[in-house]
This record gives C-alpha cells, sequence and structure tokens, in this order.
C-alpha cells in the first residue's frame, strides 16, 4: 500500500469559551465516510486506487474548543487487496491492519496541522512534545 495523494477539504478550529475549564479533557477520534475504487486514468500495473474520505476530530471538552478535518486519501494497493477491502467495506468493517495503516497516515498529515492551529488560537496541544532536560544533579 503506499499514499498517492492526501487533500484536505475542510478545516475548522474554534475556540468555543475564552475561559479554561479546570478538568479539562482532549478526545480525537477518525469517522472513515467512506471508501471506494477511485475514478482515475492513472495506470498503477497491478495496483488499483483506492479513495477514502475521512473526518478527524480533536474535542477539548467541557465544551472549550474544537478542531475538525475532512479529507481524501487516494492509496496505491494490490487488486487481490482492493477487493478485500471493498468488499469489507461494504460491511463496516475493515481489517486492523489496513485501519491502523490508513489511520497513522491521517494523523501524521492531520496532527501537524492541528499543533500548528492550537499554537495560532491559544489551546494546549493535544499531543505532547518532545522536551529536553538537563541533567540531574545528586
Amino acid at each position: 500500500m503506499k499514499l498517492v495523494g492526501f487533500s484536505f477539504n475542510k478545516i475548522v478550529a474554534e475556540k468555543i469559551s475564552m475561559e479554561r475549564p479546570k478538568n479539562l479533557t482532549i478526545n480525537t477520534g477518525i469517522d472513515i465516510s467512506t471508501i471506494s475504487k477511485a475514478d482515475t486514468e492513472i495506470s498503477m500495473g497491478k495496483e488499483e486506487i483506492l479513495h477514502i474520505t475521512f473526518n478527524y476530530k480533536i474535542e477539548y471538552n467541557p465544551k472549550y474548543a474544537q478542531i475538525q478535518f475532512s479529507g481524501e486519501v487516494f492509496l496505491g494497493v494490490d487488486k487481490k487487496i482492493s477487493l478485500e477491502i471493498l468488499k469489507q467495506w461494504k460491511e463496516k468493517n475493515l481489517s486492523e491492519e489496513f485501519k491502523i495503516s490508513l489511520f497513522n497516515i491521517i494523523f501524521r498529515k492531520s496532527n501537524i496541522k492541528a499543533l500548528d492551529l492550537e499554537d495560532q488560537i491559544g489551546l494546549p496541544l493535544h499531543i505532547p512534545l518532545p522536551r529536553l532536560s538537563g541533567e540531574k544533579k545528586d
């Protein structure tokens, strides 16, 4: 499976309340809307291109802020695997291996954008960044 294309169709970042709640929780979720064979003229040899639409949401609760992404992923997949994925999708089911790979692509692309948006509108980061620390002195 290889990433052929990725794009955002919608990005929303909003701070709902100016007062940060004391017990702030941050929840994330990905929803796969559609999976279909892409209508494309691109020849991939033994691979087909799958077109996947998604929504990714980061919610700051209780009702403090939210960030939403909607977008598309285009994946080059072996024809045999493509048929299996499309068959599973008819029942709204996906193999764990495919789901993990797909979610990692969405996370990688979306989280970079989300971190920038969080910084711009003054939200706490939804994932911790690495930190350097000095040597501990005894």
